[in-house]
């Protein structure tokens, strides 16, 4: 996979990272958000800034990389990790808590995702709105990679172990006017590989605008600015997958159709990396040397690396078809020799009854695609429940 990375502690770069989030914190959210709120926010990244623990990281190294997977079916029908909808859907809040609002009160959203080599992964949300506080939402998250054989250095086996990563969440939204929302998640997290354990803390902020015809929604995500708390045994600390997104959602008028844009790794620029065995690097019969990209090809390639495009297709109120492009999975996951659909993604969503279903695929390989599978409902509308306090 990728091969970049950066990280704030002992570089010259930590400085920007803390900068950037004390900035976004203090100028942007603090502001605005109800003082009895403020030190659910404030608390856990005085943490991370007084540890000097704030990391940047992009692809294969570090730990947790689960936080910044794509969590919900809708979400990976389009191709992204996140979503920028405001349409209550309690699936978005966990990758976008500045869409946290008030018509999620007493929703509940299960997801599930059947990934390769009996892989699972899933989560459990629940949101309650409280006066003159704001909307939370409440998630608890886990990856399961599966059973293995325990082996000495002779091969001789001794018995099974397992080994999962979990995340508790408690994320909250407001809105701050018809038109922006703000919000964010506090997260512990903690991973057992059999006997060796690691915990960590991680925060998003995020804020989202919102167009008066509401047919245009953009927001701005900083994701999993944390700290290993607890390393794995015999191992140094490492860095959790940092992330700062930007998206956009366009409905046409008269057009019953959602297009998205969705950027991430705002953070790191070059996403590219030299893959010494590319059988579809070109080599110059003259020098023997592999053909290099001009600048205008390397900066296209790297463009469209932190993109994804995505749309929403509704046939009816309660049906709507999804597709998506991932032009960086594409890259990094292809084989030259068949491309097939590799970066491509699909999905479908309805509504029966009470309850919402999603289902969706994306292709990650030749090998297969991971099944996803997301359910939400209203609580008071199952049992009847009052929406008064």
């Amino acid at each position: 996979m990728d091969r970049t990375l950066l990280y704030f502690p002992g570089d010259k770069t930590k400085g920007e990272g803390q900068a950037l989030l004390v900035f976004i914190i203090k100028q942007l959210i603090l502001p605005m958000v109800h003082k009895s709120c403020r030190s659910l926010l404030l608390l856990p990244v005085i943490f991370l800034l007084s540890t000097g623990s704030l990391a940047a990281q992009v692809g294969g190294r570090g730990v947790f990389p689960f936080l910044d997977m794509t969590k919900s079916a809708r979400i990976a029908a389009v191709g992204g990790s996140y979503l920028t909808v405001n349409d209550g859907d309690i699936n978005n809040a966990l990758s976008n808590p500045s869409l946290i609002n008030e018509e999620m009160h007493n929703h509940l959203g299960l997801a599930f995702v059947d990934f390769y080599a009996d892989i699972a992964s899933g989560f459990a949300s629940w949101s309650r709105t409280m006066d003159r506080i704001g909307s939370f939402a409440f998630t608890m998250q886990f990856m399961d990679y599966g059973e293995f054989d325990r082996a000495d250095m002779t091969g001789a086996r001794q018995g099974k172990f397992t080994a999962a990563e979990y995340a508790f969440t408690v994320g909250w939204g407001r809105a701050l006017s018809p038109n922006f929302s703000i919000g964010a998640n506090l997260k512990g997290v903690w991973a057992n590989y059999d006997r060796n354990s690691s915990t960590g803390i991680a925060v998003d902020v995020a804020g989202t605008y919102i167009s008066d015809d509401q047919r245009l929604v953009s927001s701005l995500i900083v994701s999993n600015a944390g700290a290993q708390i607890k390393p794995f045994d015999h191992a140094e600390r490492e860095p959790i997958p940092f992330n700062i997104k930007l998206g956009v959602m366009r409905d046409p008028e008269h057009v019953p159709f959602k297009l998205f844009v969705l950027a991430d790794n705002l953070h790191v620029w070059d996403l590219r990396y030299d893959d010494p065995e590319d059988p579809e690097k070109q080599v110059d019969p003259i020098t023997g040397e592999a053909r290099q990209d001009s600048d205008l090809e390397a900066f296209g390639d790297n463009l469209m690396r932190h993109m994804v495009i995505g749309g929403e297709f509704s046939l009816t109120e309660n049906f709507h078809l999804r597709g998506g492009y991932n032009y960086r999975r594409r890259q990094e996951m292809k084989v030259p020799s068949r491309m097939a659909m590799i970066g491509f993604s699909w999905g479908l969503g309805f509504r029966i009854s009470k309850f919402h279903f999603n289902y969706s695929r994306g292709a990650f390989h030749l090998n297969g695609s991971p099944n996803y599978i997301s359910i939400t409902t209203n609580l008071n509308q199952v049992f009847s429940f009052t929406t008064s306090e």
